[in-house]
This record gives structure tokens, sequence and C-alpha cells, in this order.
């Protein structure tokens, strides 16, 4: 079953990275970057395919702010918080929060549909996130092709100590959560502070 999956992902390497960087990014990056160490993709090829998922997933929530306002209503009810900061953080950063927002845990899809809430220009975010998923894929890529024997006996690592490896990923996830959650708390609070009584 593994031989086969690898066998397939070799196959249709660049389709599924368009795809998976369309719907999160990182991990198929990385994967890219060590297929294009061991020779199954082309490293230009991938930052490009890469790039190009990036730039067309946020075009998509950006424009799902811009001309479905039902279906954000609807996930403002769950999601109001994370609405709030994203408005908060276009307000005091402008142009350079489009650039960083892919790195943001939790944020990358709710800050594209902020921003099409606005009246900020539709082409400015287009040329903007292009540059920007362009620097994000050959900044995940690159370091991976680099380091791809490390990363692969890794990998065969986790194969064989799972046990060990998932509760420490888990933890590592946990902790990234957590502080982003302050961060987002922090933010709110002083925005409550600001405001007149």
């Amino acid at each position: 079953m593994e031989h086969l999956f690898l066998e397939w992902l070799k196959e249709y390497g660049y389709i599924v990275l368009f795809g998976w960087s369309i719907l999160e990014g990182e991990l198929g990056l990385v994967m890219a970057g060590i297929m294009s160490h061991t020779g199954d993709m082309i490293l230009p090829i991938a930052i490009v395919v890469g790039a190009f998922g990036g730039f067309v997933g946020d075009q998509i929530y950006f424009y799902i702010g811009r001309f479905n306002k039902a279906y954000i209503h609807d996930k403002l009810r769950a999601q109001r918080r994370k609405f709030a900061i994203a408005h908060l953080l276009l307000k005091k950063y402008g142009w350079p929060l489009i650039f960083v927002q892919r790195y943001m845990y939790g944020m990358r899809t709710v800050i594209p549909m902020a921003i099409g809430l606005t009246k900020y220009s539709s082409r400015d975010f287009a040329i903007i996130n292009f540059v920007s998923a362009l620097f994000w894929a050959a900044l995940t890529i690159i370091p991976a092709y680099y380091f791809g024997e490390e990363l692969l006996k890794l990998l065969a690592w986790i194969k064989g100590h799972w046990y060990f490896a998932i509760p420490f990923a888990l933890s590592i996830f946990g902790t990234i959560a957590f502080i982003f959650n302050r961060i987002e708390k922090n933010l709110l609070e002083k925005r409550r502070e600001r405001r007149p009584l």
C-alpha cells in the first residue's frame, strides 16, 4: 500500500502539490522539496506549481469575502474573534499583512476573506498575493531540497518510532496553538482598552 502511494505521488506529484497548496500547503511543499532532492520533481517547477496553488487558494478566499457575504456571515458566528483580529491587523499593518498571513497559524483562510470584505483593491491584493506565494513556496521548498537526505532519515526514524513522534508533534502543535491564542487575546484586550468609555 505504501509503495503504491509513493508511485502515485511520483506520477501525479505536481497535481497533488497544486491541490495541496490551494488547501493547506506547508507539508506539501516540504514533500515537494524532498522529491526534488530525490530527482522525482524538478525544483523550479515544484516552486512555481506550489506558488501558483497558494496564490489560487488565497484568491478564492478573497473573492468569497468579496462576493459571498452570506457565507461570511455564517462563518462569522463561529470565528467572530478571528475576523475581528484580521481587521485589526489589516488596519494596523496594511499590505504587509497579505505578505505574512501565510505563516500565521489559524489565520490563513480568515485574513484573505476579511480583506475581501473591505474595499481593498482586488488588483493590488492579487499582485501582493502572487509575490508572497512565490516567496512562501521558495522559502519552504528550497531548504527541504537542500536538507532532503536529513529529512528522509528523520521520516524513517518517525516511521520506526511513531509512539515518540506523534506525542512530540502534538505537543509542538499544541504549544503553537496556545501561543497564537494568547496573541489573539492580547490584541482584542488592547482593542477594548482603546475604546472610549
